[in-house]
């Protein structure tokens, strides 16, 4: 009997073991855990924070809430500065295709900054709710292109370079820009450009005359983004919510859900840092929708 005991309480301190690894795995890795609830209260939480690399991830998780049909629609909470052209039109697009196919309301919530491929992101939803003191708009696309040249010559390397075509090796560091470089640039830039006009306009039934008043590039704060139209209402996250679930016909308290999200360790966060390094630094130039502070 007394041999029993024992096995029983090592039993229990084996589960109870087991029970606290689990929660501080739980805890290292995951946002949240998923409730089983079916109740018809729940909200989908999307968040986009700092710069705009990649959409793989987001997207994804638009799609699980998309599969899902105990979330009664999406808030979209928006801490950014705007980043890729492609990345940001995929958010967009991923966030356009849930309402369409749901027929379920997004509201867009702006934080401390939805700039640039932020505000591009935010014109996928039906409605953006800003703070007054959110910094927004920078509606435009730059690119930058590094020009090491001078310092290849004083270290005397020279880069030797075959290309099929004038324009192959455009944008490179190791030479000076031409006058027709940058013409075929500005074309490339311009083209990015209009797309995004052309996706604010739409979304905030504009015309694109007016939009191009407002897209030069500039910041707005929530206050003027309202005056301007940019934004529809002054509020917080909890605002968002809040109008999300009237638009939803939510009558009980809601519940906000938010997918898997594996935490990020200091790992991730230095080589994340060294991805958008390498990213600057590649000869290939590339498109961005970003805030450049």
């Amino acid at each position: 009997m007394k041999r029993f005991s024992e096995k029983i309480v090592i039993l229990l301190l084996v589960v109870a073991v087991l029970v606290f690894i689990y929660s501080i795995v739980s805890e290292l890795f995951f946002d949240s855990v998923p409730s089983i609830s079916v109740s018809k209260n729940k909200i989908g939480l999307i968040e986009v924070k700092g710069v705009i690399l990649d959409s793989e991830n987001t997207v994804e998780r638009i799609h699980k809430f998309q599969d899902n049909s105990s979330i009664q629609g999406l808030v979209v909470r928006i801490n950014s500065p705007g980043g890729g052209v492609a990345a940001s039109q995929e958010i967009y697009e991923a966030l356009n295709d849930y309402r369409i196919e749901t027929g379920k309301p997004v509201v867009a919530s702006m934080a401390s900054v939805a700039a640039s491929g932020g505000y591009y992101i935010a014109c996928g939803v039906d409605s953006i709710v800003a703070n007054p003191g959110t910094t927004t708009g920078s509606i435009g696309v730059i690119m930058e292109l590094m020009d090491y040249s001078l310092l290849l010559q004083k270290i005397g390397v020279k880069v030797n370079v075959i290309q099929s075509g004038q324009y192959k090796d455009a944008g490179r560091g190791s030479r000076k820009l031409t006058s027709k470089d940058k013409a075929y640039f500005q074309q490339f830039i311009n083209d990015a450009y209009i797309q995004f006009v052309d996706v604010v306009a739409e979304a905030r039934r504009m015309n694109k005359t007016q939009v191009k008043k407002l897209a030069d590039g500039r910041v707005y704060t929530g206050q003027q983004a309202f005056e301007n139209g940019l934004v529809d209402r002054l509020g917080t996250f909890d605002d968002a919510v809040h109008l999300l679930a009237d638009m939803a016909g939510i009558v009980d308290r809601p519940v906000l859900v938010r997918p898997y999200v594996r935490k990020r360790t200091f790992f991730d966060l230095l080589f994340g840092d060294l991805e958008e390094l390498a990213q600057s630094l590649t000869s290939l130039p590339v498109l961005r929708y970003q805030l450049v502070y």
